[in-house]
This record gives C-alpha cells, sequence and structure tokens, in this order.
C-alpha cells in the first residue's frame, strides 16, 4: 500500500519507536507497516487526553455533539477508503466492509442525538433531590480485530458526547483502519481529545493500570477481559467489558426449514463467524433435524469462498493465523466426535481461509459446542423436548445473545423469556441497533454499550439534594 500511517498523539501525527507489519489474511502478505509505541509514548497519549479534558468536559455538550456529527459526515465521505482498507486488513467482503462503515456512521449520529438525562428525584415543596451526569476523565478505549471500526465507534460516540477524552489502542492485526480515523479526529476535534496508539499485545496492561486513565471501555476474548478487570482493580477505574458468547439458537416445531435454516446459516457466518453474537450452537427439534442439517449443508457449499476485495466473494478469511490455527484444532475434534456434512477442511491456497463448515451429531460436551469457535463452522444438535433444550442453551458459562426461531412469535418469546443471556431475538439476528442497549451476562462482560445506557457508562451520576436554610434551624 503506497501511503504512511501515523498514530495521533494531541492533535499530531506519532511515527513511533518503529514499525511492524500488518497481514493481509487472503494473501498472508503485508498491506502496510503501521507505528508502534512503547510505555513514553503512552504516558504522553494519557497526558494529552487528561490536559484536553478541563475544556472539552467545560465545551457546551451541544457543540461537542455537533462536532460528533461533523465526525460522522467526514466518515461517510471516505466510506470507500475506509471499506477498501478494512477489507485489507480484516479480510470480509468489500460490501461487508461498506455495511461496517456505514454501521459507524449511523451509530455516530445517533450518539449525537442523545444527551445524559437529568433526573428530578424527588421535589415535595422543601426537598429537591436532582441526579445528573458528569463525564469521567480519560477513557481508554481497547478494540478487537474482528470490527475495528464500529466497535471502537460503540466507545467513541457516548465517550465524546458525555465530555469525555480517549485513548484508543486498536487490535495489532488490525490497527490500520483506526489509526485512519484517529486522522480525521485530529482535523474535526481540538487536540488530545482523541488519541491513537498501537502496539504488539504489550502495552495493554500499562495503559489500563495508568492512574490517569479513569475508564476502561473492553471488547474482546473473556480471558483478556478478566485480566483487564484485574489491572482496573488498584484504582477502582469504570471498566465495560462486552466479551466472548456463545450464542444459542433454538429453532421451534412450527417453522418453515428452509426459510428458518437460511436465517440460521446467515447468523452463523457473517464475517466468517467472527461475531461475538453469530450463532455459534443450533438445536434443532427431533422431527426436522435431518432436513435442517441438510438443508445447511446446501447452503454452506454455495458459498463462495475468496479473498474479500474480490467481486463475488461471500466468505473472506479467518482474520489472523493464531485464530486459524484454534479454528482448525476444533474442526479436527469435531471431525473425530461428529459428522461434517459440508467443509471440515481448510483451504489448500494461501490466506486463513476456512469454507463454512457444518457439523452434525456432536455431544454437548464437544469442544465446539462448549467453546467459542470465532469461525465459519457450526454445530447443529438435536432436541425432543423444549424445557431440556433451554437448560442445555443455558449450560455455559457465556450469555452475550441468543436467537429463539417459531412462527407462533408469543410462544418464542416466551422461550427467549428463559435463556439466561444479555440480549435474546426472536426470529431475527444481529438486530444491533444504536438506541437499543447491548449487554452481556455471566461471563459474556457487564456494563452496557449503546442506547441511552450505553451513553450513561461514560459518566458519573451524581446527586444533588437541596433544603432551605431555614430548614437547618
Amino acid at each position: 500500500m503506497d501511503r504512511s500511517f501515523f498514530m495521533t498523539i494531541d492533535g499530531k501525527p506519532e511515527s513511533g519507536i518503529g514499525q511492524f507489519d500488518v497481514i493481509n489474511p487472503a494473501t498472508e502478505l503485508p498491506v502496510a507497516q503501521c507505528p508502534k509505541a512503547d510505555e513514553a509514548i503512552v504516558d504522553r497519549a494519557v497526558a494529552a487526553a487528561k490536559s484536553a479534558f478541563p475544556a472539552w468536559a467545560a465545551t457546551p455538550i451541544e457543540t461537542r455533539a455537533a462536532l460528533v456529527d461533523l465526525l460522522a459526515d467526514a466518515l461517510q465521505s471516505r466510506i470507500g477508503e475506509f471499506a477498501s482498507l478494512l477489507t485489507a486488513e480484516q479480510g470480509k467482503p468489500v460490501d461487508q466492509a461498506q455495511y461496517e462503515i456505514m454501521g459507524s456512521v449511523f451509530t455516530l449520529k445517533a450518539f449525537a442525538q442523545m444527551r445524559p438525562e437529568q433526573k428530578l428525584l424527588k421535589d415535595d415543596g422543601h426537598n429537591r433531590v436532582i441526579e445528573h451526569r458528569t463525564p469521567l476523565g480519560v477513557v481508554a478505549a481497547i478494540t478487537p480485530w474482528n470490527f475495528p471500526v464500529i466497535l471502537v465507534i460503540n466507545k467513541l460516540g457516548p465517550a465524546l458526547v458525555t465530555g469525555n477524552t480517549m485513548v484508543i489502542k486498536p487490535a495489532p492485526t488490525t490497527p490500520l483502519t483506526t489509526l485512519l480515523l484517529g486522522e480525521l479526529c485530529a482535523e474535526i476535534l481540538p487536540p488530545g481529545v482523541v488519541n491513537v496508539i498501537c502496539d504488539q499485545n504489550d502495552l495493554g496492561a500499562y495503559l489500563t493500570q495508568h492512574p490517569d486513565v479513569a475508564k476502561i471501555a473492553f471488547t474482546g476474548s473473556t480471558a483478556t477481559g478478566k485480566r483487564v478487570m484485574a489491572s482496573a482493580a488498584a484504582d477502582v477505574k469504570r471498566v465495560t467489558l462486552e466479551l466472548g458468547g456463545n450464542d444459542a439458537a433454538i429453532v421451534l416445531d412450527d417453522v418453515d426449514v428452509r426459510q428458518v435454516a437460511a436465517k440460521v446459516y446467515g447468523g452463523a457466518m457473517a464475517n466468517a463467524g467472527q461475531i461475538c453474537v453469530a450463532i455459534k450452537r443450533a438445536y434443532v427439534p427431533a422431527p426436522m433435524y435431518d432436513d435442517f442439517c441438510d438443508e445447511l449443508a446446501r447452503l454452506a457449499k454455495a458459498a463462495v469462498v475468496d479473498d474479500g476485495s474480490k467481486q463475488g466473494a461471500t466468505i473472506g478469511p479467518i482474520q489472523n493465523k493464531a485464530q486459524y490455527d484454534k479454528v482448525k484444532a476444533l474442526l479436527a475434534d469435531a471431525r473425530e466426535r461428529g459428522t461434517v456434512i459440508a467443509g471440515g477442511e481448510a483451504l489448500d491456497r494461501p490466506g486463513y481461509f476456512i469454507p463454512p463448515t457444518i457439523v452434525r451429531d456432536l455431544p454437548d460436551d464437544a469442544p465446539l459446542v462448549r467453546e467459542e469457535q470465532f469461525g465459519p463452522v457450526l454445530p447443529v444438535l438435536k432436541y425432543t423436548d423444549i424445557d431440556d433444550v433451554i437448560a442445555r442453551a443455558n449450560d455455559s458459562d457465556y450469555g452475550l445473545g441468543g436467537t429463539v426461531w417459531g412462527r407462533d412469535v408469543e410462544r418464542a418469546t416466551a422461550v427467549a423469556m428463559k435463556i439466561d443471556t444479555g440480549t435474546v431475538w426472536v426470529n431475527q439476528y444481529l438486530a444491533i441497533d444504536a438506541n437499543i442497549p447491548f449487554r452481556g451476562s455471566k461471563q459474556s462482560g457487564f456494563g452496557g454499550e449503546l442506547g441511552q445506557a450505553g451513553l450513561d457508562e461514560y459518566t458519573q451520576a451524581h446527586i444533588i439534594n437541596a433544603v432551605p436554610l431555614e430548614a437547618m434551624a
């Protein structure tokens, strides 16, 4: 790629202490080089954010919101550039990359319309109690490689509108779009309000333990989320964790097999299965199990697995070699314990390509059923009793999302009410809306993103309790 990338600190480009290659997962060749920070650069980035905070917090919220809206417009005006870069570093087909960028635009605009709510808790003519919200300070945002643009936007929008400043650290395998976003921020926002630093997974603890960081907003694996939570303990930092999931799809016995199989397939294979709320396991009634599996296999075999920059590609590569190797290991075990009816082997070509894979007849204790595969592999399990399948779906350390599919919406909703996750969709999947809160339960995290609740995560609730001076007599 014929351009250079820089980190952003205090509104200025920063070349860092060196560079590392960013690999295109479709070719295993470098896309570009990324600048690398060290602890001194992290200190400078946090110091810039801390210095910018008082003036930014004092800026009228309407002005802050207008600048967030302007940032959305700037992002939209460069959708082609961002989408092409996103495909090159992440691997997803370019139409899906464009969808992510437009989703980021919509999310920024949605947050630009939200305001922290002041609540009158009591007013009896004598005692007046108000709850209002104030910004926290410096927010450290740490983002993953599966959706490197929109998952930073989910944090940037509410943090900026509520008056916080930021230090953003993207995943080292997909830093380029975040670096480009940092350039946009430097053009539109006051210096120091948004800072972007990059590492090779060696500075996360230093950033999260930094005494001048007030809040950590993290999206990533549960294992890393636990370390982030631990690092926040010393200073009792505010933390939002959006972690892993092992989302179950429960298919009820009144559906059309062909129609719902297509929906379940789409929910499992979007972004090559690399979505925290992708369908990770499907439970199907015994009488329709064979037909449902056959239809999923037909859809999987029809997929076009290729470089996301090529016309017609529907499934891109796994984003990085470490995840590619993990999915291959899960496949090897699944071939031993179940029946692979589509896919099942990595493609013999450059790039981290695994075709859509459907596995049936696995036991509930198989790793592919118990763990988060984060790849285009779907185990399909049989059930005969609805209470039993609800218990099986809930038998997980994770609790991020899930789906229920049924022609009788009230019945399906009643089943959904019994699923122990932060979100359950009925007859739809990945229905993420910037105005609707998104939360995890159990080891899928805590705190919320999106919606008014997501906005409030970046504020401190502040109680004012007032009575007339005469009341003290």
